[in-house]
């Protein structure tokens, strides 16, 4: 052994040894403790406790269509497990997975042998074909939410653009709006509105990000609910508003409500429309949407249909600005709202729903609200990580992850039902805690120690959940059979429902977001 090789080594035992280091608040003694059973995410207990009761991470396990035949390969449990534990910690990449396996006490929370390597998640996740990971995990991501689907609610949709920078198969150059250029997958999605729960998520190449290939995913949600499970309205942004879409909705009889593109047909009922004195007078409900509505028939429609219009006033002073062909920079006109002079803000849409009028701005205005889970599911679940040279994996870690959010978004409804809390908050205060487990007697006791300010209000949270989960142990005690998933969701919803304003029909009862 070199020279330097042996001051190498012998700075890296050092290093092993006890330290004394120099901090800003004092000399503290530090010493590494290799043997300790200990987790930086000691709640997991609970939410492992959630799992295990209601029972959806065995039919998640069980039902996982992978199979080995080598006695040396990973059990099914430590591969979901693994990925499990990397989706909850908010990772996007199979490199992440390293950062886990120090963890010694989340496998034996979650039943597992191990943590197993990046390498090995990769590969275990490559066995499975494109058909075998729907038939797995298209009924775990609908059967998450269908249970909750008896009260009236509605069906958004919508597509996000996820930029891709590797050479992954589905990299396709089309219209990006954050990274202009770069190639994408599209992923069109399924919501349930306001409680931001997915029902489904298609992975498709970037150019497919059109209403077409965002139709045969919703038919399929479709015709898996049943009748009384049926969104009272499917709604959508100005990419569904085209013939083939509405027909096809239409002709299951299933209401409907879309943005219209700026056409040429468009603007002349805009122009029409202004005139009129009838605009309705907006409540405070509607942020000062007015509207009034009428019938139209657009170039490549069969039929007329009906079109509300809105508009509210833009109260802040605006500067436009104009580039003309024959002169070098800008030309600015400044706006300043006066009693000869408004601008509007305005949208026009297509509806066969029987809404009343005064509903249309506020129903306009809820639709914004998917948006808010695309940002939370991208930028806070790693959703559209996890990427692999093959499209089919990206595919699958998308409902994956879409699974495992909304399981952790229904164990945050239990703890805090008025409230629906994003990842960011949850996490810190509803998973972190160091943990340190101690074996005595063939028993286990896990020591937590959390770090949030808000312990206090944390115990509160986790008995909640508890006594969610006492009530599906107690209602399946004395009905053995009892769909357990299905109790505890009928529990939570429960606590959450209330009518939407009084501009709905009666019988029109929806979740409150």
């Amino acid at each position: 052994m070199g020279e330097a090789k042996r001051r190498q080594l012998a700075v890296q035992t050092q290093a092993l040894q006890a330290m004394t280091v120099d901090t800003p608040g004092g000399r503290i003694h530090v010493q590494w403790d290799h043997g300790a059973s200990a987790t930086p995410n000691a709640q997991l207990t609970f939410f492992a406790e959630f799992l295990a009761t209601t029972g959806v991470y065995e039919s998640w396990v069980n039902s996982c269509p992978l199979s080995y035949t080598s006695p040396n390969a990973h059990s099914k449990r430590d591969v979901l497990g693994t990925w499990l534990l990397g989706i909850l910690a908010g990772h996007n990449r199979y490199a992440h997975i390293t950062g886990l396996r120090g963890d010694a006490v989340s496998p034996q929370i979650l039943g597992m042998h191990k943590i197993i390597s990046e390498d090995a998640l990769r590969r275990s996740l490559s066995r499975m074909n494109a058909e075998q990971s729907q038939a797995w995990l298209v009924p775990q991501l609908l059967g998450s939410v269908q249970a909750a689907l008896n009260t009236p609610w509605i069906l958004d949709i919508d597509t996000t653009i996820k930029p891709l920078y590797g050479k992954q198969s589905g990299a396709e150059v089309s219209y990006n709006p954050h990274k202009p250029g770069r190639p994408s997958h599209a992923l069109h999605t399924y919501w349930v509105a306001n409680l931001r729960l997915v029902l489904d998520v298609v992975v498709s190449p970037g150019k497919e990000h059109s209403a077409a290939k965002a139709r045969p995913g919703l038919i399929g949600v479709l015709e898996k609910l049943g009748d009384q499970q049926r969104p009272a309205l499917v709604r959508g942004d100005c990419g569904f508003g085209n013939e083939p879409f509405i027909a096809e909705l239409e002709d299951r009889a299933q209401p409907y409500l879309f943005k219209l593109r700026q056409t040429v047909g468009v603007k002349k009922l805009l122009a029409r429309q202004f005139a009129r004195d009838d605009w309705s007078t907006p409540g405070p409900s509607e942020q000062g949407w007015s509207a009034v509505e009428d019938t139209l028939k657009l170039s490549g429609w069969d039929k007329s249909r009906r079109v509300v219009i809105l508009r509210r006033a833009v109260k802040t002073d605006l500067a436009l600005s104009r580039k003309t062909k024959n002169e070098t920079g800008e030309q600015i006109e400044l706006l300043m709202p006066d009693k000869d002079v408004q601008a509007w803000e305005y949208a026009v849409l297509v509806t066969n729903s029987t809404y009343a009028l005064d509903a249309f701005g506020q129903l306009y205005r809820d639709r914004a609200d998917c948006e808010n889970g695309f940002d939370e599911l991208k930028n806070q679940w790693g959703w559209g990580g996890f990427t692999t040279q093959d499209i089919e994996r990206c595919q699958t870690s998308a409902r994956a992850v879409a699974l495992v959010y909304n399981w952790w978004s229904w164990y945050c409804r239990a703890a805090k039902p008025g409230v629906r809390m994003e990842a960011i908050t949850s996490r810190a205060l509803l998973l972190a805690s160091v943990g340190r487990a101690v074996k005595h007697a063939g028993q286990t006791t896990l020591y937590l120690t959390p770090m949030h300010a808000a312990k206090d209000k944390l115990i509160e949270l986790i008995a909640n959940i508890r006594a969610a989960l006492s009530h599906v142990r107690a209602v399946a005690e004395q009905l053995p059979l009892t769909d357990r998933w299905k109790t505890f969701l009928d529990y939570v919803v429960a606590k959450i429902i209330r009518p939407l304003p009084p501009w709905h029909r009666p019988d029109q009862l929806t979740m409150a977001g």
